[in-house]
């Protein structure tokens, strides 16, 4: 493909993806195809002579496009949003055609000055503590990860890099809600999945402080050395928020590093009235949130803060002769110090160019719609007597259920399954599920970029939909 090909081909996809957002409501929110169907569409070997970009083009719309879920259909309920928006695509576009490494400072000056700058707008948004200093990563998991192994180091001063451990028989807390990416992170740092202690939760699935204090105590007495406690700032099955002032207070008390993970409603803090969610964040050693789950930012962008960047970099920086520069030393970052890989995408260009796009009022504007939005629903949903919320909804997820009275609970999680998988089977949305003490809950986030009422309205009347069916098969 020479250069006026891939003008003519690019023309091309940049008309297909327009239309694709205008008419992206005409595609099923989930794919409906089978296992193995996209597979066996494809030839088992690959072309010996090359193929012409219309060929693969008329592939990918139809064979790949109907294997896809569509993140960013407005009707996508499920799980928490992979957010974009058409600054921060544009911006993915000018990022790929660049195709820049951003692992140091002198492979791309531009590159590691925004991605600073980037941090501190963020940090002035979202009332985060202005000593800490941030720096992107590729995923909330990956930022955990990096917590853990920072304190790791920090607490035997960088010794089990270059030993190895030894006789250490570190702890990790967390509640029973934090995200999986904990357990995953235990396992990779060398802590060990039965040194990860999971904490009580209270009636609104907040880890209990007394708790974590508790199995600290007993861990000390029992030759453990308490390591790291995760507050999570919004639970990934509820939303519910751990009290990181209560939990920063006894990290101080014990040693502990403390671990604020808000990977989904962090980007709510922008909101001067959401801002109680980090209340005592300042404590903290290390924060995460993702821009790229609610902040409009194509995955993957996720900014993490520290407390000590100096503990950060000593824990993963390394200096092979073939990436040293005459710039070292100075007033630079060399972000690969900052984290696991070497190589860097250059991230920092899509918060920028959303951030300047909408503006502090527009983002703030968005989230407070999507709030708006659910906060509406629910007070639907709480004047069916057939129905009840299971968590409170404090931001923009809620948790319910169809309960009809005089059903068992294993009948009513049968029931709610069976609506899930109904609305999902026919394409018009797309929603998940989770356990809040044993009973099938129903998940539905109302967070997609383009996400309207007449959206919200008509997963709801899908919802009716399906118990009007479930109720009619009752009486027969």
């Amino acid at each position: 493909m020479n250069n006026q090909e891939f003008r003519k081909n690019a023309h091309q996809l940049v008309d297909w993806m327009a239309d694709y957002f205008e008419n992206i409501e005409q595609h099923p929110v989930k794919s409906q195809v089978v296992p193995r169907q996209v597979y066996n569409s494809l030839p088992d070997e690959l072309p010996l002579k090359g193929e012409s970009f219309a060929d693969i083009f008329k592939d990918f719309e139809e064979k790949i496009i109907p294997g896809m879920t569509h993140w960013q259909h407005p009707s996508f309920f499920a799980y928490f949003p992979a957010n974009g928006s058409f600054p921060s695509l544009l911006a993915e576009m000018l990022m790929s055609a660049m195709g820049a490494q951003c692992m140091i400072w002198e492979t791309s000056p531009a590159a590691a000055e925004l991605e600073e700058k980037m941090m501190h707008w963020l940090k002035q948004l979202m009332g985060i503590p202005m000593h800490f200093e941030g720096v992107i990563q590729d995923t909330a998991s990956t930022a955990t990860l990096c917590a853990i192994l920072t304190a790791r180091e920090y607490y035997t001063d960088y010794q089990i890099n270059i030993r190895g451990f030894r006789a250490e028989k570190f702890t990790i807390y967390c509640s029973e809600h934090t995200h999986s990416s904990i357990d995953k992170a235990v396992k990779i740092a060398g802590i060990g999945s039965t040194h990860l202690r999971k904490v009580a939760v209270d009636d609104t699935f907040a880890l209990r402080p007394e708790s974590l204090e508790s199995l600290i105590q007993q861990d000390i007495a029992q030759g453990y050395t308490p390591l790291c406690a995760i507050a999570a700032v919004g639970t990934t099955s509820s939303t519910a928020v751990d009290p990181v002032q209560a939990m920063g207070t006894i990290c101080k008390k014990y040693n502990v590093w403390l671990h604020v993970d808000a990977a989904y409603v962090g980007t709510a803090t922008m909101l001067p009235e959401k801002r109680w969610a980090i209340d005592g964040l300042e404590t903290a050693d290390s924060y995460v949130f993702n821009p790229h789950k609610w902040m409009f930012t194509n995955f993957d962008c996720t900014a993490y803060f520290v407390k000590s960047k100096e503990a950060l970099i000593r824990t993963f920086e390394i200096m092979p002769e073939y990436l040293k520069t005459k710039s070292d030393g100075q007033q630079i970052n060399n972000y690969r110090d900052w984290g696991v890989p070497l190589g860097r995408r250059f991230r920092a260009l899509k918060l920028w160019f959303v951030m300047r796009s909408f503006g502090v009022e527009g983002l703030q504007q968005k989230i407070r719609g999507h709030i708006q939005l659910a906060q509406d629903l629910t007070e639907i949903i709480k004047q069916r007597e057939d129905f009840e919320i299971l968590a409170p909804v404090e931001f923009n997820l809620i948790c319910f259920r169809y309960s009809p009275a005089n059903t068992s609970e294993e009948t009513l999680n049968q029931i709610n399954a069976q609506i899930l998988h109904a609305i999902n089977e026919s394409g018009k949305a797309y929603l998940t599920h989770t356990k809040l003490n044993g009973r099938y809950t129903l998940r539905l986030v109302i967070g997609q970029t383009n996400v309207t009422k007449k959206h919200v309205e008509a997963v709801w009347a899908l919802i009716l939909a399906e118990v009007a069916k479930i109720q009619t098969a009752l009486l027969v």
